[in-house]
């Protein structure tokens, strides 16, 4: 039997094609990983591409802060943009207590290394207060008082209130990731009491996810976890179809992107 000609065209390769997602990850998180694995499922729409930079421990000081320079970023960056992915996320959160600038200082530099849009976590749980009209938000995090404090100051210049904050008081990376889901449920219960529109786990090496449909379902507001809404906003960055709700809201259009997922040639 005669093989079935090779199309001259490209037309059928490109109908196959993905969306590509690049992540940035500390080189210490367990979470993000299996995590976003777990919420993408059986998707065959979309990939996801990880590489990772040096974190091991975080703070409010200077050897903390200079694990998240621009320059790491962007090294890392560009061995993801050699896999020709259509977007790279920064999927950590220490946006939220270095400020609004650092991570915007970090996309910028990201798309101007590599010509591919950036985006980070904190700036995907900033989308995702606006998609909810969040303008009240209490926090559960893997952090030391200060930091939650910290956090509380840099969210105050986006316009939102911390109502209220609890953290387990951790600083190492790999003793974040011994949280898991079900000890969250505590904390989520008391941060509540102080009427939030919305709950937000912040750090993406915190097992938030699988707590959220729970937790929203006994609670009543929103749950909004980063490792979750990170994947989100990557997933409306490239125009993909969102997350199963009971993972994260829908931030589709929010990044001024509507179409269906790019096709390449």
């Amino acid at each position: 039997m005669a093989e079935s000609p090779v199309p001259s065209d490209h037309s059928a390769a490109t109908e196959l094609r993905v969306a590509r997602i690049g992540m940035i990850v500390p080189s210490s998180n367990t979470c993000v990983e299996p995590t976003t694995y777990r919420m993408l499922g059986e998707r065959a729409d979309v990939s996801v591409h990880f590489t990772r930079i040096p974190v091991t421990r975080v703070g409010l000081d200077g050897t903390s802060d200079a694990q998240f320079a621009t320059t790491a970023m962007e090294a890392a960056a560009l061995l993801l943009a050699s896999a020709d992915v259509d977007v790279i996320a920064w999927n950590g959160t220490a946006g939220s207590w270095l400020g609004s600038a650092h991570d915007r200082a970090i996309t910028e530099a990201i798309t101007a290394a590599t010509g591919v849009r950036a985006v980070t976590s904190t700036q995907a749980l900033m989308k995702a207060f606006a998609v909810l009209r969040v303008r009240n938000v209490g926090i559960v995090t893997p952090y030391p008082d200060d930091m939650n404090a910290k956090i509380g100051t840099c969210y105050r210049d986006e316009g939102i209130t911390t109502t209220a904050a609890h953290g387990f008081g951790l600083t190492e990376t790999t003793d974040i990731s011994r949280i898991r889901p079900e000890d969250l449920v505590a904390p989520t219960r008391q941060v509540v009491q102080s009427a939030p529109d919305a709950i937000a786990y912040v750090c993406t090496n915190l097992h938030g996810a699988g707590a959220v449909e729970g937790a929203e379902a006994e609670l009543g507001v929103p749950v909004i976890d980063s490792v979750a809404i990170t994947l989100a906003a990557c997933l409306a960055v490239v125009g993909a179809g969102p997350l199963d709700p009971r993972w994260a809201p829908d931030l589709a259009g929010s990044f001024g992107v509507t179409s269906a997922a790019p096709t390449r040639s």
